[in-house]
């Protein structure tokens, strides 16, 4: 059963995410109350798209929100976040939510609210989500706890460097650690001595500020 993931507001931010996403298999619903981007998200057949404020109740409920696993709120105004990761936990039952923070000194309070994870500044979602577009090596980009580490998808081409090398031959940041390789139909937990083959895709669990450089020593882009 693939995994159902509900982004809220932030049409730019949003369309990245959503075509990453569902290039990696997940099943993607926007909420967006501009009309315009409604119908320009409407052109990807692979999308559910909701018009609507994404802080009412009855919107959520009309994009069945009760059936996501994940719900990502992207507006630009932190209140509204605030209200959209809270409805969608305690009303609808979605176990993990990520905020959209502008304001920095907001993020505990946004924590201590019960959001399970905040990410504090625009530029730094839109630095993630860009790369990634742009790259396409990140999957999926959540971060854990307080937002100090994160996991992230790495897919390895042939033309990566890091292919047929073992893992300890690799020249990763300290705060790196390749969680799993999922290779085909396996999934394999890996020591030093594994090697890496292309088509491998890399579980990648790193503080935040080393992932990108990690991913670039991975895939060499």
């Amino acid at each position: 059963m693939k995994n159902k993931v509900l982004l809220v507001g932030g049409f730019h931010k949003a369309t990245a995410l959503a075509n990453s996403l569902i290039h990696r298999g997940y099943l993607v619903t926007i909420i967006n109350e501009n009309y315009s981007d409604c119908m320009s998200l409407a052109e990807n057949n692979k999308l559910k798209v909701i018009h609507g404020d994404g802080s009412k109740p009855y919107v959520l409920d009309d994009a069945e929100a009760y059936d996501n696993e994940i719900a990502i709120a992207l507006t630009q105004h932190d209140e509204d976040n605030l209200v959209i990761c809270q409805l969608c936990k305690k009303k609808f039952g979605i176990k993990k939510t990520v905020s959209l923070v502008n304001d920095p000194k907001k993020t505990d309070f946004f924590h201590n609210m019960g959001i399970d994870s905040v990410v504090c500044a625009i530029n730094t979602i839109t630095g993630i989500i860009e790369q990634q577009a742009f790259m396409d090596e990140m999957a999926t980009v959540l971060p854990i706890g307080q937002g100090n580490l994160s996991i992230a998808e790495v897919p390895i081409s042939q033309s990566a460097p890091s292919v047929d090398k073992k893992i300890w031959e690799i020249d990763l940041p300290k705060e790196v650690i390749i969680g799993c390789i999922l290779r085909g139909e396996n999934s394999m937990v890996p020591r030093g001595d594994t090697r890496l083959l292309a088509g491998d895709i890399l579980v990648l669990i790193s503080s935040k500020e080393n992932q990108i450089s990690a991913i670039r020593e991975l895939t060499g882009r």
